[in-house]
């Protein structure tokens, strides 16, 4: 088993690495940039806390779930590198994708921006607690506004995992095992954002949409086939 995936990874090219490490890059770039022009053009006076009472007050904060969503930034940049070993035009496909999907996230992010107040959610106090888990939800929380959150609506998180998935789904180039383990991080990043607080229950159906919405005009208007055909 180990063998195989030594052998998998010594399979991905030196540009499939580098697209993981730079779009990874990336994403980070666009949600601090996204971020920042909200405060300038001043769309962040007038964010919109996205909350459902009557669902995410029922949702509880766990702090292990912070091992999870950490976990996704490694999800993120194997993302583009498994997909490098399908074919060309799927690769070019998921791209083409990929970066729409990070756009339109982005220009939510910037013109209807959203925001989570976490002192009248209670959760730098869960934040506070003794233990391993609490502090790396301090950590996170630190990193990302501290007490008041923006960028939530739709979640970066789920935009981008449920992609690493779409890109190799029902691709024979890569095994179904690892197809399996892709969806299965995909769902438990997706419940780490809800679990950690990070994220109202509304901006992880946002993220899905995006990226499945993407995906499937990706596959209608095939660029890979377009520009290989050239």
């Amino acid at each position: 088993m180990m063998k195989r995936i030594r052998e998998k990874i010594r399979q991905v090219p030196l540009w499939g690495i580098a697209a993981g490490i730079g779009y990874f890059a990336l994403q980070y770039g666009m949600y601090r940039l996204a971020e920042l022009l909200s405060r300038v053009m001043g769309t962040a006076e007038h964010a919109i806390a996205c909350k459902i009472p009557a669902i995410d007050d029922r949702i509880p904060i766990v702090p292990v779930w912070s091992v999870i969503y950490l976990y996704s930034y490694v999800f993120w940049i194997m993302g583009p590198m498994a997909v490098s070993l399908t074919k060309k035009r799927n690769y070019i496909n998921y791209i083409c994708g990929l970066t729409l999907a990070y756009l339109i996230g982005f220009l939510f992010f910037v013109f209807v921006p959203t925001y989570m107040d976490r002192n009248a959610e209670g959760l730098m106090e869960a934040a506070m607690r003794p233990g391993v888990f609490p502090r790396l939800l301090k950590i996170i929380y630190a990193a990302d506004g501290s007490d008041k959150a923006y960028n939530l609506f739709p979640s970066y998180h789920c935009l981008i995992s449920v992609y690493c998935y779409l890109g190799i789904r029902k691709q024979p180039e890569i095994s179904r095992g690892f197809q399996a383990y892709s969806l299965l991080m995909t769902v438990l990043i997706s419940l780490s954002t809800v679990l950690t607080k990070q994220h109202y229950f509304i901006d992880v159906p946002g993220g899905i949409a995006v990226s499945v919405g993407c995906h499937a005009l990706m596959e209608r208007l095939d660029p890979g086939k377009r520009l290989l055909s050239e």
